[in-house]
């Protein structure tokens, strides 16, 4: 575990405030050179995301995340492909009828296929939005047309009434909605994960679909934050017992192996949204405020720990380069921060890659991801607006 030292040297200041200076302000923007190198490591020719570090599957995640980079960076050549290996190969050939498989890869005997046909809610989310800003900007009704139809199959299949909550986006459809009953009790319960549920998103959707329950997710995703995190930290997953509240999920199969009670590699990207929604109104700062642990352990620390306990104890392990990249825009959404974000952004430049322009020693997938959102975000590619709309960087230009 990395921890600072009493003295910060005036050469390191100015090296932070100079790698600080990152926003284009609007003005005409060079070629995305990390999303070029992504896309050389990461996606075939055929539009399939690759996760070389899982033996090689992709995941209707990956495939999204390209999608909106796609779409920020006006590539609508690579966009299209993705569409296509997406429906083909996910969802049965049609992303309005079909919720895409969140797993795709090769099967115990070898074979190429869909190995679990439950599909994830946020890459479902992540997917709607994106269609539907797509046909937006580009002005290409066939993909608004799939984004709508993707939200009705979400609203149908992937969204609970939580009693004593309100509406809340499930994870999946199966598997997360459960109910134990004995001769003493009726006890049901929901598992949620807080990094599914950007708020930006929902309140795109909610103006897309104003009928739909968009708004009220929307509205419930502060309070979710406040009352699931643990000394202020958030969770990877929960579970919400009515009349009871929230607590960390012990032992739930994520399809990567049992997963243990706390906050990681999920929870890193609560606050990776939370920093790129809209600061016009008070929402993002109730969020921040609902979230406080990370940046108070950052103030003495050099790197965010990869692990928190469940009852909200940062863990000795440092996190990989991308936890420093999604804390970015979070530290610059409050100007005290400063110090904070400035050792961060040190710590990204120090682990990017000379060959590959990628970062991290082992050039992983995940934290690429993370990177993308968000130096993106930070150079100005693109934001959100007031109502979760999408704004780029090439429709300045």
């Amino acid at each position: 575990m990395s921890q600072r030292g009493c003295g910060t040297g005036k050469r390191w200041l100015l090296i932070a405030s100079l790698l600080l200076v990152t926003g284009t302000g609007g003005c005409k923007q060079g070629q995305w050179t990390l999303w070029s190198a992504y896309q050389s490591r990461f996606i075939d020719v055929q539009g399939r995301v690759i996760d070389h570090s899982a033996g090689d599957r992709t995941t209707s995640e990956g495939q999204v995340y390209a999608l909106f980079f796609a779409l920020v960076d006006n590539d609508r050549a690579t966009f299209d492909r993705l569409t296509a290996w997406t429906q083909a190969n996910l969802a049965q050939n049609d992303l309005k009828t079909h919720l895409p498989s969140w797993l795709w890869g090769k099967d115990a005997s070898g074979a190429w296929k869909t190995l679990d046909v439950n599909s994830a809610s946020d890459a479902d989310v992540w997917m709607a939005y994106t269609y539907v800003e797509a046909g937006r900007l580009w002005k290409a009704a066939h993909y608004t047309d799939i984004g709508r139809a993707m939200m009705r199959q979400i609203a149908a299949k992937e969204v609970a009434d939580l009693p004593g909550f309100g509406p809340m986006l499930l994870p999946g459809p199966v598997g997360f909605s459960h109910e134990q009953s004995n001769v003493r009790s009726n006890l049901r319960s929901w598992t949620l994960n807080p990094s599914y549920v950007p708020l930006f998103l929902f309140e795109r959707l909610a103006t897309v679909d104003p009928g739909g329950p968009w708004q009220g997710i929307a509205a419930g995703i502060p309070r979710l934050l406040e009352q699931s995190n643990r000394h202020g930290f958030a969770m990877d997953w929960v579970d919400y017992v009515p009349g009871d509240g929230f607590y960390p999920t012990a032992g739930l199969d994520t399809g990567n192996g049992k997963s243990a009670p706390g906050g990681s590699y999920d929870a890193i990207r609560v606050y990776l949204w939370v920093g790129m929604t809209n600061g016009s109104g008070t929402v993002r700062a109730e969020m921040l405020n609902a979230l406080p642990g990370m940046s108070a352990y950052l103030a003495t620390h050099d790197a965010p720990p990869e692990k928190v306990s469940d009852q909200g104890i940062p863990m000795a392990e440092d996190g990989p380069v991308g936890f420093s990249a999604a804390l970015l825009p979070y530290l610059r959404a409050e100007p005290e921060q400063s110090k904070e974000s400035a050792r961060q952004t040190v710590r990204l430049s120090k682990m990017r890659d000379a060959g590959s322009g990628l970062y991290g020693k082992d050039l992983a997938y995940y934290d690429q991801n993370l990177a993308l959102f968000s130096t993106g975000f930070i150079e100005g590619r693109f934001s959100f607006g007031p109502s979760g709309e999408l704004n780029v960087g090439w429709k300045r230009e």
